[in-house]
């Protein structure tokens, strides 16, 4: 796997992918800058060889150019983030930008417009993609949230340095991480599979079944397990077309020796409210028009006992409607249990949208051993899918 270590960046400009695909406020001001920041590595390193950056990025999916989607709106919060005043072309592969791209000087950075306003990006298209080749001496491709996509800055660039490509500091440690629980975690692997659905998972159990040992499903979709052994489970959230497939998930997994763990008791309410009436009852037990919204103090302390027994965790997905204060206790529990397995030693990656959401949240991000920046990516690399912006620096 070619990384930066593989090349001396002095007097070279690195065309840079990053996903600077940051959320802004009504102001236009970048209101999370973790993506940013997650970058700032792989761009010190080039910066400190002597080299210079130029940043190419999308914002958004801009139907057409225009304010709301221009990146020129985070250039003070990057330069800020990197302690160098950075330089912004108002278009990426226009003359301007081939000019300012050829002026830059070593230690310098240029940051492009977003990749987007041009249908080209999304399109795949192999003429835009060399246009843009042509601002820089080395790909690196950092851009590990929109590695999943085949666009021309990510997938189709790559073959116009044959020899010059590589991945940056923070797409490496993505790779590695997810490899670290698939190919090479230490037993016990435990998976912590949470939200609404089963249908958006799996893929994902189909292919890990064969890496763990334990399995830990929470959200919305125990209730479509539940439902499909008998169980009563009143308003709860159900996919009624997957109930022989959670049966069919149930089977494998026992013949291939993973110990499942599904919840025995819930938070249910009477409403789909903050302020609703609650009750602690049992997962196959639901009244009608009652709703289990999270997890109870019975499956608490059993997912806690089975996350501190492991050497190895994989969290994606939150365990119950943690955005409302009355159903976030099982997934605080979990994030509980998570921080003290990897104070003592395990290996615990998070990823994918919520669970990545609920570990910020509750102030557990910096206390687990990774935090994944790619919810989309991360989910086709646990689906065993080959992701387009990685094939294209390996092949």
């Amino acid at each position: 796997m070619k990384t930066l270590s593989n090349f001396n960046f002095e007097n070279k400009k690195a065309l840079i992918r990053v996903d600077f695909n940051v959320p802004l406020n009504e102001e236009l001001e970048v209101t999370d800058a973790t993506r940013i920041i997650a970058a700032k590595p792989t761009i010190i390193h080039i910066l400190e060889q002597g080299g210079s950056c130029i940043l190419m990025s999308h914002l958004g999916r801009p139907k057409k150019p225009g304010n709301k989607f221009s990146l020129k709106h985070i250039v003070q919060t990057i330069s800020d983030i990197l302690g160098v005043q950075v330089k912004f072309s108002a278009d990426c592969c226009d003359e301007t930008a081939q000019e300012m791209a050829s002026n830059l000087q070593p230690g310098e950075i240029l940051l492009l417009e977003n990749l987007r306003y041009h249908k080209e990006e999304m399109a795949g298209d192999k003429d835009f993609a060399e246009k843009l080749a042509a601002l820089g001496d080395i790909y690196v491709n950092d851009a590990f949230g929109t590695a999943h996509r085949a666009h021309a800055s990510t997938a189709i660039i790559a073959q116009f340095f044959p020899d010059n490509k590589c991945f940056g500091l923070l797409l490496a440690k993505e790779i590695e991480s997810v490899n670290k629980v698939l190919r090479d975690g230490e037993s016990p692997i435990t998976a912590i599979l949470g939200g609404a659905k089963v249908s958006s998972k799996i893929t994902i159990i189909e292919n890990i079944l064969d890496k763990i040992d334990n399995l830990i499903i929470g959200g919305g979709m125990i209730f479509t397990f539940i439902k499909a052994q008998g169980g009563k489970i009143g308003n709860s959230l159900v996919e009624d077309d997957k109930l022989k497939l959670a049966l069919q998930i149930l089977a494998e997994a026992k013949k291939k020796n993973v110990q499942v763990l599904i919840p025995t008791d819930v938070i249910i309410a009477d409403g789909f409210a903050e302020d609703a009436s609650t009750q602690i009852c049992p997962t196959d037990q639901i009244p009608d028009e009652w709703a289990g919204l999270d997890i109870g103090p019975e499956t608490q302390a059993a997912v806690k006992q089975m996350v501190l027994a492991s050497k190895t965790i994989l969290w994606n997905g939150p365990l119950g409607v943690f955005e409302m204060e009355p159903f976030a206790g099982g997934t605080i529990a979990l994030g509980e249990a998570v921080v003290q397995a990897t104070k003592e030693g395990c290996f615990s990656l998070v990823g994918g949208g919520d669970s990545v959401a609920a570990v910020k949240m509750f102030g557990f991000a910096d206390k687990v051993s990774y935090v994944s920046t790619g919810g989309g990516a991360m989910l086709e690399m646990l689906e065993g899918k080959t992701l387009p912006g990685v094939a294209a620096i390996l092949n």
